[in-house]
C-alpha cells in the first residue's frame, strides 16, 4: 500500500516525529500536543516513529492526509528476528558492546557512550545486535565488568541473576536503534529518552537536525520510577546511568531544545544543553474549543482528568478527598481518564484505597470521557495531584473554561496558574485539602479565580502561539541544515575517503 502523505508545500520541511508511548497510539496531554501541531500544519509533511509496548496497538487518532502511516518501534513485543554475527564481527561487537557497557559503570570512561552508542545501531540496523544482547556472551561481557575492582558496583556483589536482569532490559531499551533513521528534513523528539535514539543516529549518520521537546522530565521520571522498582541497585543503577548518558547525548547533539516550561530547563542546562540552543515554548489551547464551562455542580464536587498512572498520584488525591469529606460529607470526587495497558493494577489499588478509607461510594473513576470539557464543567474545582509534569494540558484547558484549579507544585505548573488558582507541594494530602476545602467554601472566589484564569490562557497560552513558533524552528532548522550540506566540500575524484 502506497505510504499515505501528500507532498508538502514549496519550501516546507519535512518533519520527523519521534515518540514513545504516546501519538499517534495513545490518549493523553503529549499526544493532544502532537495533533495539535500536525494539524496546525498541513503544509507540512509529517511522518511519525512511534515507541510502542508490543506493537499491536492500534491507532487511535485520526491521522490528516500530509501525515504518513506510523512506523512502530515495539519494545516489549516478539524478540526481533536475526542471528548473532560470528568470527571476527562477532569480536568486534562484543567488544563495542564492553565499551558500552563500561561506560556506564566506570565514571572515567563515560566519553565512550556516544561512540558506542552509533556502532550499536549500525549492528541493530544490520539485525545483529538483539542476538547478540540475548546471548550467554553478552551477560558474561557484564558480569565480568561488575567484578573489576575499583568500581562502585562491585561493592554491591551484584549477582548472575542482576546481570541477566540488567541485559535483558537494555536489549529492550535499545531496540529503537534499529529503526530506520530520519534521513532528510527535521528531526522532532517529543520527549527525552529512547524516542530519541533514531533521531540521534539520523543526525550522527545524515545530519538531520534534532529538535528535542520535554514536555517532562524525562529523566526525573526515569529516576522516580525506579526508585520503586522491583530490581536490585546494581540493576537499578545500570539502567539510569544509561538514561542518564543517554540524556546527556542528546542535549549534547540537539540542534535546539524547546523545553514547554522554565523548570525543565533548569534540568536540562544540567544535564549538559548549551543554555543559548534552548528556547521556552508553552503549550497552547484554542480558547474557542474550550469555552467558559457554565454552571457548577449543585454538589460540592473535584473533579480530575489525566490517565490513570503512578506519576499522577491518585493516592494523595484520594486521601486529601477523604479529609475533604471530613468538614463536607456531600462532597464528590469524580476521575476522568483512562488506564493505560498494563496500569490496571494501579487502578485497582486506587480504588482499593478510596475503599479503605470509606470513600468507596463518593469517589467515581469514569474512565475516557467523549468531550473531555464535560470533566471540567462536572467539578467545582479542578484538581493536579502529579508528582512530575511538564506543562499540563488539563490545567490550562480547565483554566480555559473558567474553573478554579488545586494543582501541585511541580514542573511548569505554578508558571501556567500565576496567582489564578492555589498551588501545594506534591505528596501532602493534608495542604491539598486545605486548599480544596478554602475553594470549595469560597464560590465568589472560585468565580474570580476562574474568569482570571480563562483571561490567563487568551493572553499568554493560545495554540496558534504554540503552532506558529514551532512552523518557525521547523524553517530555521532545515535552512540550516540546508546550508550545511551546500557548504560541504565536494569530493573530487582524487579525494580520499
Amino acid at each position: 500500500m502506497a505510504p499515505r502523505i501528500g507532498p508538502p508545500r514549496s519550501g516546507a520541511p519535512q518533519v520527523t516525529l519521534l515518540t514513545e508511548g504516546t501519538y499517534p497510539h495513545s490518549h493523553g496531554g503529549v499526544s493532544v500536543w502532537c495533533d495539535q501541531l500536525v494539524r496546525g500544519m498541513p503544509d507540512v509533511g509529517f511522518r511519525v516513529t512511534a515507541v510502542t509496548g508490543t506493537g499491536r496497538e492500534p491507532v487511535v487518532w485520526e491521522l490528516p492526509p500530509h501525515v504518513a502511516d506510523p512506523v512502530t518501534v515495539p519494545m516489549w513485543g516478539p524478540a526481533p528476528a536475526g542471528r548473532p554475527p560470528r568470527g571476527a564481527r562477532l569480536r568486534r561487537l562484543t567488544e563495542v558492546y564492553e565499551r558500552f557497557l563500561t561506560a556506564l559503570v566506570d565514571p572515567a570512561a563515560e566519553d565512550g557512550f556516544g561512540p558506542a552508542l552509533y556502532e550499536l545501531a549500525r549492528a541493530a540496523r544490520d539485525g545483529v545486535l538483539a542476538p547478540v544482547l540475548r546471548s550467554d556472551r553478552a551477560v558474561r561481557v557484564l558480569a565480568g565488568l561488575w567484578t573489576r575492582r575499583g568500581l562502585p558496583v562491585s561493592a554491591a556483589r551484584p549477582t548472575l541473576h542482576d546481570a541477566l536482569t540488567a541485559t535483558d532490559l537494555l536489549e529492550h531499551a535499545l531496540r529503537p536503534l534499529a529503526a530506520a533513521p530520519p534521513r532528510t528534513g527535521v528531526a522532532h523528539a517529543v520527549s527525552g529518552g529512547i524516542a530519541a535514539l533514531p533521531g540521534l543516529v539520523g543526525t550522527h549518520e545524515h545530519g538531520v537536525p534534532l529538535l528535542l521537546t520535554e514536555h517532562g522530565v524525562y529523566l526525573r521520571e526515569r529516576y522516580l520510577g525506579y526508585r520503586t522498582g522491583p530490581y536490585r541497585w546494581p540493576v537499578k543503577a545500570l539502567l539510569l546511568s544509561f538514561f542518564r548518558l543517554l540524556a546527556e547525548e542528546t542535549y549534547r547533539v540537539a540542534a535546539l531544545v524547546t523545553p514547554g516550561n522554565r523548570y525543565n530547563r533548569l534540568w536540562e542546562e544540567r544535564g549538559g544543553a548549551d543554555p543559548r540552543l534552548i528556547r521556552t515554548v508553552y503549550n497552547g489551547v484554542d480558547p474557542a474549543a474550550f469555552p467558559p464551562a457554565g454552571p457548577e455542580p449543585t454538589t460540592p464536587t473535584l473533579s480530575w482528568a489525566g490517565r490513570v498512572d503512578p506519576i499522577k498520584d491518585l493516592g494523595t488525591l484520594i486521601r486529601a478527598f477523604a479529609l475533604v469529606r471530613r468538614e463536607l460529607p456531600e462532597a464528590r470526587l469524580r476521575l476522568f481518564g483512562g488506564t493505560p495497558r498494563g496500569g490496571e493494577t494501579y487502578r485497582e489499588s486506587c480504588e482499593a484505597l478510596a475503599a479503605e478509607l470509606g470513600q468507596a461510594g463518593a469517589v467515581r473513576f469514569e474512565g475516557r470521557v467523549d468531550d473531555i470539557r464535560n470533566a471540567y464543567a462536572s467539578g467545582s474545582v479542578v484538581m493536579l495531584s502529579s508528582i512530575s509534569e511538564g506543562f499540563p494540558f488539563t490545567l490550562i484547558e480547565a483554566m480555559s473554561c473558567g474553573r478554579a484549579t488545586v494543582s501541585t507544585d511541580v514542573g511548569g505548573v505554578r508558571e501556567a496558574v500565576g496567582e489564578c488558582g492555589l498551588v501545594v507541594p506534591p505528596r501532602e494530602p493534608e495542604a491539598m485539602a486545605r486548599a480544596a476545602l478554602e475553594l470549595l467554601r469560597d464560590a465568589p472566589r472560585r468565580t474570580v479565580l476562574g474568569k482570571r484564569a480563562r483571561l490567563r490562557v487568551i493572553e499568554q497560552f493560545t495554540l496558534r502561539q504554540t503552532v506558529d513558533t514551532f512552523r518557525s524552528v521547523y524553517l530555521e532548522l532545515a535552512l540550516g541544515a540546508r546550508e550545511a550540506v551546500a557548504l560541504r566540500p565536494v569530493a573530487t575524484a582524487g579525494a580520499t575517503a
